[in-house]
């Protein structure tokens, strides 16, 4: 219901309020994104949860997206005679835009990780402060905390212990030393590796250092 939306997005807008600033706060509100669903552009009116609108429609400014070339459209030809619009057409029109902005969304996210790769290559070696951002049965990710480059920290070089993944509360534990990593733990890493080709970054964790 309406009155649930607009709970739910007051409650997410205060727990990320009650976070901001705090060493785990990027961290939250980069899952929190994670969480919700896709945006994608349609001809139905489903309002914006975040903002806990009713009625919404797509608008940028001050950059134009095809997009914005539809509502412009569509607004011009209300404002002038009212004439409809085939829904069908302007559907697949919205199917287009969701792709291609996607793909973009794809293309940014690659380039940003190349350019990363890139720079940590000339860190080999270098010790830095991160917080586990991922936990997953092959290894940790880590995002530094100062430049956020993300990298893993395969499994398979936390050799002081044999880590097993519990599912459940998301994190790796040492099977005889019953050492716990978690997600928005702070841990120490160096850069292992540099992968161009793959665009991947393999970190150690410093206690753990085996290279």
């Amino acid at each position: 219901t309406d009155g649930d939306h607009k709970q739910m997005s007051h409650n997410i807008n205060k727990m990320l309020g009650e976070v901001h600033g705090t060493a785990e706060g990027n961290m939250i509100s980069a899952l929190t994104i994670r969480a919700m669903a896709k945006a994608v552009y349609s001809t139905d009116n489903i309002g914006h949860y975040g903002l806990a609108f009713k009625h919404y429609t797509h608008f940028t400014s001050p950059i134009r997206r095809y997009p914005d070339m539809l509502v412009h459209r569509l607004l011009e030809r209300y404002l002038n005679d009212g004439k409809s619009f085939d829904r069908e057409r302007l559907e697949r029109q919205c199917e287009h835009c969701s792709a291609m902005e996607q793909l973009a969304a794809q293309a940014e996210r690659a380039s940003i990780k190349s350019k990363q790769v890139e720079f940590m290559a000339e860190q080999l070696g270098k010790t830095f402060t991160g917080t586990i951002s991922g936990v997953m049965e092959f290894g940790l990710f880590v995002e530094c905390n100062d430049n956020k480059c993300e990298g893993l920290v395969p499994v398979r070089d936390m050799d002081d212990d044999h880590y097993i993944f519990d599912e459940k509360n998301y994190c790796l534990i040492g099977r005889y030393t019953k050492k716990v990593y978690r997600l928005g733990d702070t841990v120490e890493v160096m850069v292992a590796r540099a992968d161009m080709d793959k665009r991947q970054l393999d970190f150690v964790l410093v206690e753990n250092e085996t290279v």
